[in-house]
């Protein structure tokens, strides 16, 4: 199947009604054309959640990040502004953070790059504008011409969201529905306590975003975790439309409690509960290959409880063991996606109703322009 022809059938089964939904085609995991056409018109031209703004809570703090393709780095000012900035020097190329030499995250004053000592500036409307090139007398130089590109920026609840494209529309307007749903959290005020990685896992990031936007899983995977205390039948899934979707499982032993899901297309899930909040991202590094970013944020003063980092040890030994368990299922559907060129269609049950809605999203997605 072609490019042309994968993304026209991507659009008839996002055309399709969700009674009548079906699975998308198995080359949409697999093909390298269909990946980059991704890249191209998700990953770089629409909004990605990238961080909480409490990682970089004071002046100076900065943030590595490296999108599919774009080693970038969040900052943030002596005015508590926010930058995202290329960390491409403007001289030969050279990744100004390194991850081989830089820690992830720290504090600096100036972004200096390791090759010849080219310095930019981080601070207000001068964010990224070169502020020394040591030895550069090369007729005709314009230093103050020279600074790294910057990129769009958007808070949510905590979240920086960022974007590539500098004509995408603004993203607020898109979840003011999933705004009601998580007000009750206040998950602005909520604090990063810690990150989990699972680096070039062997599957399509499209498997691991749908693995984690259902709970439909639970009774098989995850029959003696999560099931016992967030059982499928009890899951009630939200009739909702657009970027976002959410669903609710109460707790059999409270029913008051619970656990809340909410996602935001193209890759992003979290799972709440009073007191927790799990923030997770999937994001490709191939055709067939992603990176799993887990992430566990706390309500105010949590962290400083005595025995927090015995809970918080527990709690991060957990997410690995629910993880490890859905690794088994998210490399037996990649294997079954590679074995089989035309399977039948698969259906969805009334609790993959958020599958239905990425396809759509996807397929809105693949008809928007490539960025300029």
């Amino acid at each position: 199947m072609t490019t042309t022809q994968l993304t026209a059938e991507v659009r008839r089964i996002a055309g399709l009604p969700f009674d009548e939904s079906e699975t998308l085609p198995p080359e949409a995991y697999t093909s390298p054309e269909f990946h980059a056409l991704e890249l191209e018109r998700i990953f770089r031209s629409d909004w990605l959640c990238v961080a909480r703004a409490d990682q970089l809570a004071d002046p100076g703090a900065y943030l590595r990040l490296d999108l599919p393709g774009r080693p970038l780095v969040l900052t943030r000012d002596e005015d508590g502004t926010l930058h995202a900035l290329s960390r491409v020097c403007r001289h030969r190329f050279m990744d100004i953070l390194p991850p081989e030499t830089t820690p992830e995250q720290g504090r600096l004053k100036r972004l200096t790059c390791p090759y010849h000592t080219w310095t930019y500036r981080l601070n207000g409307d001068f964010a990224g504008r070169l502020a020394g090139a040591p030895l550069m007398r090369a007729p005709g130089f314009d230093r103050a011409a020279c600074r790294l590109a910057a990129y769009r920026l958007e808070e949510w609840h905590g979240f920086v969201m960022l974007n590539l494209d500098p004509g995408a529309p603004p993203l607020a307007p898109e979840l003011s529905g999933l705004d009601a749903v998580l007000g009750g959290f206040d998950l602005a005020s909520w604090t990063h306590a810690a990150t989990i990685r699972w680096d070039d896992v062997p599957a399509n990031w499209k498997v691991a975003l749908e693995n984690g936007s259902e709970n439909y899983h639970h009774m098989g995977t995850h029959a003696d975790t999560l099931e016992p205390v967030a059982p499928a039948r009890a899951t009630r899934v939200d009739e909702c439309d657009g970027r976002w979707f959410t669903m609710h499982t109460p707790d059999p032993a409270d029913p008051g409690t619970g656990l809340t899901i909410a996602g935001i297309f193209p890759n992003t899930v979290l799972a709440l509960q009073s007191g927790l909040a799990v923030w997770a991202t999937w994001w490709p590094t191939g055709p067939v290959t992603h990176d799993a970013v887990f992430h566990v944020l706390v309500p105010p003063g949590a962290a400083g409880q005595p025995g927090f980092p015995a809970y918080l040890d527990s709690l991060v030994a957990g997410l690995r063991l629910i993880q490890d368990e859905d690794l088994v299922a998210i490399h037996g559907v990649q294997r079954g996606l590679s074995a089989a060129p035309d399977p039948p269609a698969g259906r969805f049950s009334h609790l993959e109703r958020p599958l239905w809605q990425f396809q759509r999203y996807l397929a809105s997605r693949l008809d928007a322009e490539a960025p300029g």
